[in-house]
């Protein structure tokens, strides 16, 4: 089995609860073993849009990357996600930040995700579970790219989720 870090972000709907559903999804081709608290988030690029919540989660699962990718792109439409505006609002965004320590670059997928490294939104969740986690092309711990972070848009914890969902 492979470990695997998904970031799952909403702000359309009731966001905490679009994310605790996909979380419930997901588990039905991965293991959950850990979840951030939950964020709001300031958004980036299109900033004419409401705040979203974000977490990162920790899976294992037996699909390959891409298979992986096929099936949260799958939930995301399940949810209703539009793809019609690039950094737009969504019901739900999901992305593979790492799987294992495994380098993908092809034109369906790409692993490390080129900007998690740059995004405070990102990276302070998944300092908070998985902080000595090394990035496998910058060789940089989580820890130490969130320090280095220049990314000074508002990351806030605003709470845990229910104890049905964290491990």
């Amino acid at each position: 089995m492979a470990v695997c870090y998904i970031s799952i972000g909403s702000n359309i709907g009731n966001r905490i609860e679009n994310c605790e559903k996909v979380i419930r999804e997901i588990e039905n081709f991965a293991v959950l073993k850990s979840v951030s608290s939950i964020y709001e988030t300031e958004p980036v690029g299109n900033i004419d849009q409401p705040y979203f919540i974000n977490c990162v989660a920790e899976f294992v699962t037996y699909l390959t990357p891409n298979g992986l990718l096929v099936n949260l792109q799958e939930i995301e439409n399940k949810f209703g996600r539009k793809r019609d505006e690039i950094g737009g609002p969504r019901i739900i965004d999901l992305d593979i930040i790492f799987y294992e320590d495994r380098v993908i670059k092809n034109d369906n997928l790409t692993i490390p995700h080129p900007s998690a490294h740059l995004r405070r939104f990102v990276l302070e969740p998944l300092n908070e579970i998985a902080r000595e986690l090394l990035h496998p092309v910058l060789k940089s711990s989580v820890s130490e790219l969130l320090s280095d972070l220049s990314d000074e848009k508002s990351v806030k914890k605003i709470g845990k989720f229910s104890t049905s969902i964290s491990q």
